[in-house]
């Protein structure tokens, strides 16, 4: 009897080959990232964690077009958009949207909420409208009054989730997650975490989640790739990456994340000390 065909894994929805960016012209030329390669299936999520200036914002302005890609080449959903020009990209971003870390200077503040969610569908030619800015807000947990409000009446995670909202408008297939728990407290941050793992659970959408922070990464992510001055040092399970790091960087990461315990916390603080003085 002849064993089951296997079933083929989806395709990617976005795949980074050895992708390069830089600023700058010949000898002036700044390398930023160096050779970075990771793909997103269908409803994965992959956690992109570095410190401050590895490169982590530097990827998802590449993956937009707006950041100069100078090697390697972007794939989304099958196609090469590594040097696609402005007008092509424009009809590219109603498939790839990004929810920004501060969310009230992501927000006009003299637009309405209804306006806020609603222009991304005029822009687009869209005529769902009011019907579609509802299953929005009720989609991020909002109730339906919130559409006549401002930005400044609400509190960050409530802003944050408005955010969330207009980045779902268009329906996209990536949605780049830029440190959006950053700014804010632990109990919000871990809402916001929720809601957008029940947002992916029911649209299928694939999230690229950039952060500093490992322990936030490893709540979401199925994967994390960690990047160290431009380029990806270890790339694994959510779990073994974060728990199990091989890298020298990463257990550096891993060991910033604070824990509860005061006495594990300052053995975790000086054995990050002692990496340090290594150089790792």
């Amino acid at each position: 009897m002849a064993e089951p065909a296997s079933a083929t894994p989806p395709p990617a929805v976005v795949d980074v080959r050895d992708v390069r960016i830089a600023y700058g012209r010949r000898r002036k030329r700044v390398d930023i990232v160096k050779g970075v390669s990771f793909s997103i299936a269908p409803g994965e999520t992959v956690g992109l964690v570095g410190e401050s200036g590895s490169g982590k914002t530097t990827i998802g302005r590449g993956l937009l077009g707006l950041a100069p890609v100078v090697g390697g080449t972007i794939t989304f959903r099958g196609q090469d958009i590594t040097s696609l020009p402005r007008s092509r990209r424009r009809r590219l971003a109603r498939d790839i949207q990004v929810v920004f870390q501060d969310p009230y200077s992501s927000l006009n503040p003299s637009m309405t909420i209804e306006d806020i969610l609603a222009e991304p569908l005029h822009v687009a030619g869209m005529s769902e409208g009011r019907a579609r800015v509802r299953e929005l807000l009720r989609q991020v947990g909002l109730p339906d009054d919130t559409g006549a409000r401002h930005p400044h009446e609400f509190s960050g995670g409530q802003r944050q989730r408005i955010a969330i909202a207009r980045a779902l408008a268009l329906r996209p297939s990536l949605i780049i997650c830029d440190e959006p728990t950053s700014a804010l407290d632990l109990t919000t941050q871990a809402k916001v975490l929720d809601l957008l793992r029940d947002i992916q659970r029911d649209t299928g959408a694939a999230y690229l989640f950039i952060s500093h922070d490992l322990g936030v990464v490893r709540e979401i992510s199925d994967r994390i790739a960690v990047l160290h001055d431009g380029e990806i040092v270890e790339l694994g399970d959510s779990e073994q990456v974060s728990l199990r790091p091989a890298h020298p960087y990463t257990q550096r990461l891993q060991l910033a994340t604070p824990v509860p315990n005061p006495d594990v916390q300052a053995r975790r603080r000086r054995k990050r000390r002692e990496l340090l003085e290594a150089g790792a």
